[in-house]
């Protein structure tokens, strides 16, 4: 059992790095407490928020068709490795 050098610079390192914690309760308490109640200063009229949807899904569908194509492609680069490459 030769490992007191090492556990002893263990315990140093975590002594010295020691700090006091917060918990999360005292945060909360600083944010407005445990309502659960947002406020917001701005508001979106409904064509506003149309508009963002309408983006967001046509962005959605961009990554969707991108990362299908380079599912594809790399499902035929393993299928043509693994299956008709001879070595």
């Amino acid at each position: 059992m030769s490992f007191g050098g090492s556990v002893s610079a263990m315990i140093s390192s975590l002594k010295s790095n020691k700090r006091e914690r917060t918990s999360a309760f005292k945060k909360l308490k600083n944010t407005g407490g445990l309502s659960g109640k947002l406020h917001f200063d701005k508001k979106a009229s409904k064509k506003q928020l149309t508009i963002i949807k309408e983006k967001l899904q046509e962005e959605n569908k961009k990554t969707l068709v991108k990362n299908s194509i380079i599912f594809i492609v790399l499902l035929c680069v393993f299928i043509y490795f693994f299956a008709f490459h001879k070595y």
